[in-house]
């Protein structure tokens, strides 16, 4: 019984690092998307928001690993002190 709930506790927990890795994607990448678009609708350009697009996505690829950084040492961490 302790072990199935081990399991669970486990699936639940990668369902929601998988979650995170696709917020911390997706928002930069909307909010800066967006922000370029506004931009170029106030100063008729049509370079800001493809600008912006990859500037959002370089950042969400920071944030990705930032957080899978974190999540490996913890791993670690815990195998250590098994």
């Amino acid at each position: 019984m302790g072990r199935n709930k081990k399991y669970k506790r486990s699936v639940y927990q990668s369902l929601a690092v998988i979650t995170q890795f696709g917020i911390n994607m997706i928002v930069p990448i909307f909010m800066c998307s967006f922000a370029g678009l506004f931009l170029d609708r106030k100063f008729g350009t049509a370079f800001w928001f493809v600008l912006l697009f990859f500037a959002g996505a370089l950042a969400g690829f920071r944030n990705i690993y930032i957080l899978a950084r974190k999540i490996y040492e913890g791993d670690r961490q815990d195998e250590e002190q098994n």
